[in-house]
C-alpha cells in the first residue's frame, strides 16, 4: 500500500469533480483500464457511466463485499446494508461542502446581518479581555 491510503477499487465510493454531476456520490462497480473506472449511483442520480479518475476524488469509505460489475439493485441493497450515505452526511468532508453551498447562496442582506453579528461578537470578546487585562 505505501504511501497511498485510499486505493481504487469495486465497492469504494467517490465524489465526482466536475460535469453535470458534480459534487454528487457515486461508487465504484468496475474497473475499466488504469485511467476510466465504470461508477453508478442509484440513490444520488448518477448514471451507470465510465468516468475518468481525474474526474472524481476518492473517499475514506469502501462498500465492502460488493461484487463486481454488480447491477442497481445488487448495488442500492450493499448501500442500505454498510449505510456509506449515512456515514458521508457525518463527515467533516460533507458538512464543508453543505456549508459552501450555502455561503454561496446568500444574498446581500444575508451577509450584513452576518457581519454586524460578528462586530457583535468582536465587540463583546475584546471588552471582556480587556476586562480580565485590567483585573490581573
Amino acid at each position: 500500500q505505501g504511501s497511498f491510503k485510499r486505493q481504487v477499487e469495486v465497492g469504494r465510493v467517490v465524489l465526482i469533480n466536475n460535469g453535470a454531476d458534480a459534487s454528487k456520490l457515486a461508487v465504484i462497480v468496475d474497473i475499466v483500464d488504469h485511467k476510466r473506472a465504470l461508477i453508478d449511483g442509484p440513490t444520488t442520480g448518477v448514471v451507470r457511466q465510465p468516468l475518468a479518475y481525474a474526474r472524481m476524488t476518492l473517499t475514506n469509505l469502501v462498500v465492502k463485499g460488493l461484487p463486481r460489475n454488480a447491477g442497481q439493485a445488487v448495488l442500492k441493497k450493499y448501500l442500505e446494508k454498510s449505510q456509506v450515505i449515512a456515514q458521508w452526511e457525518k463527515s467533516a468532508w460533507a458538512q464543508k461542502l453543505k456549508q459552501r453551498e450555502v455561503r454561496a447562496n446568500l444574498t446581500d442582506f444575508d451577509r450584513f446581518k452576518i457581519q454586524k453579528l460578528k462586530n457583535k461578537r468582536a465587540f463583546a470578546l475584546g471588552s471582556t479581555v480587556a476586562k480580565a487585562k485590567k483585573s490581573a
